[in-house]
């Protein structure tokens, strides 16, 4: 049985059987002793009612088992002895001298067959053993051999659909624990799939913008200039103080404005260092922005405002849109935007209106 799993289906399924076999037993058995006290000769009755008087007492015994789990000792005992006082009194109760009692006879074989259910064989095969002794002592050869085969028959094979039972629930346990190690393989591959998207990302927006900086301005470019980019884009793509290192917001957004689609007002005013992750979301999202307005928006010029906070707005004038009317397969607000910066715990909302422009706000950390 796994140990591991509480939810696992052989606990579930041992659990059920548990509750409910002795149950089942009960109910049963004081059935078919009340179907044999109405079977039993006159001068009998008394010793039939106390029977069904002692099966009820156990079946009692047996739904507080099954309904709290506890007392399993003290209803395994009842179950003998209700068992073996009503084998031991089937020639007084018996309809017809000289013929098996069928209500001994019903009473044994289901007592051994739920037992298989219940306990194990170092524990059924002595009790089964002691209730036969009880149950053949008065039958005549013929009835005894009948009886034995009859039993061991009937409890061997309620023992083996048992034992098939446990076997189908490991196997199931098995396919879950293994469709559940494959899950989580596929989750650690896609968060490294989605870690190396980041990381092209990153270059993307840090050492290739440098690149490109460099080569546009050729000899004008300012070493100075150049070599704090590339300090700046190292730290980024080492991480060199901790993978969630401390960059500078407007130099990493100088980078993306040096290669935006669209001319820029930038109007900037003074941030901490954020982290690098923090940092990346904003580039990634005011890069997308940007891109936006190139494809959408109609015209070639949008403003950049970075406040205190951290909060970057990028807006324009152009012909704007619904956003609720957005299809949901296309991810550019929602993917590019809103997720991005939730996932680092900023927050990112769109604003417009069909002739209205747009405004897309990026705040950091939420709140």
């Amino acid at each position: 049985m796994p140990s591991d799993r509480d939810t696992s289906v052989e606990a579930e399924s041992l659990a059920v059987v548990g509750r409910f076999a002795g149950v089942a037993r009960g109910t049963g058995l004081v059935v078919i002793s009340a179907f044999g006290v109405l079977a039993t000769p006159a001068d009998a009755l008394p010793l039939a009612f106390g029977l069904l008087a002692l099966a009820v007492v156990a079946a009692l015994a047996e739904f507080h088992g099954g309904r709290t789990g506890r007392g399993r000792r003290l209803t395994f005992g009842l179950t003998l002895v209700r068992t073996a006082a009503i084998c031991a009194a089937q020639v007084q109760t018996a309809p017809d001298p000289g013929e098996l009692n069928q209500w001994a006879l019903n009473v044994l074989t289901i007592t051994v067959i739920t037992l298989q259910w219940e306990w194990p064989p170092r524990v059924t095969v002595p009790a089964v053993a002691c209730l036969l002794v009880v149950q053949l002592a008065p039958l005549p050869p013929e009835d005894a051999v009948s009886t034995v085969v009859r039993v061991l028959i009937e409890g061997v094979l309620a023992r083996l659909a048992f034992l098939l039972l446990l076997r189908s629930t490991r196997r199931i346990d098995r396919l879950r624990e293994r469709r559940a190690r494959l899950q989580r393989e596929e989750s650690l591959a896609l968060e490294r799939k989605r870690r190396e998207r980041e990381y092209l990302a990153v270059l993307h927006d840090t050492a290739s913008a440098t690149f490109l900086m460099v080569a546009q301005r050729g000899e004008t470019a300012d070493p100075a200039e150049v070599a704090e980019y590339a300090r700046r884009d190292l730290s980024i793509l080492t991480g060199a103080t901790g993978r969630d290192s401390m960059v500078e917001l407007e130099a990493s957004l100088r980078g993306v404005l040096e290669q935006s689609p669209v001319v820029v007002d930038a109007r900037w005013s003074p941030v901490p260092l954020l982290p690098a992750s923090a940092a990346l979301a904003l580039v990634r999202a005011v890069r997308e922005a940007l891109v936006n307005v190139e494809r959408h928006a109609g015209v070639n010029e949008a403003v950049l405002t970075v406040e205190p906070g951290v909060r970057v707005s990028i807006r324009d004038t152009g012909r704007g849109f619904d956003p609720a009317a957005v299809p949901a397969h296309r991810r550019g607000i929602r993917g590019s935007l809103v997720e991005r910066m939730a996932s680092v715990g900023g927050r990112a909302t769109v604003t417009s209106a069909p002739g209205d422009g747009t405004t897309v706000e990026l705040v950091w950390p939420d709140g």
